[in-house]
């Protein structure tokens, strides 16, 4: 990451700094539904770990992701191509 952009999120109140985390998770979001299709593996990231599925539906803001047998409902910023 540039540095210049570090300084600024330092220089931030909470108030910038949340209306940043909303627009990075839209932005994750718009990034997922571009590159993903339904039939796709895809990896299913956690904080400690990466979990292999197959992408079964695309929704408004999540995706089915069917992992050995059960079906779960993901978030798309949580969702990787494989």
């Amino acid at each position: 990451m540039k540095e210049s952009i570090k300084k600024e999120i330092i220089g931030m109140d909470l108030s910038e700094l949340n209306s940043l985390i909303d627009f990075i998770r839209d932005v994750q979001v718009m990034n997922a539904k571009s590159s993903l299709q339904e039939g796709q593996q895809v990896y299913v990231v956690q904080k400690t770990k990466k979990e292999l599925g197959t992408l079964i539906k695309i929704k408004q803001k999540r995706c089915t992701v069917d992992i050995q047998g059960r079906r779960y409902s993901v978030p798309m910023s949580m969702l990787e191509a494989a």
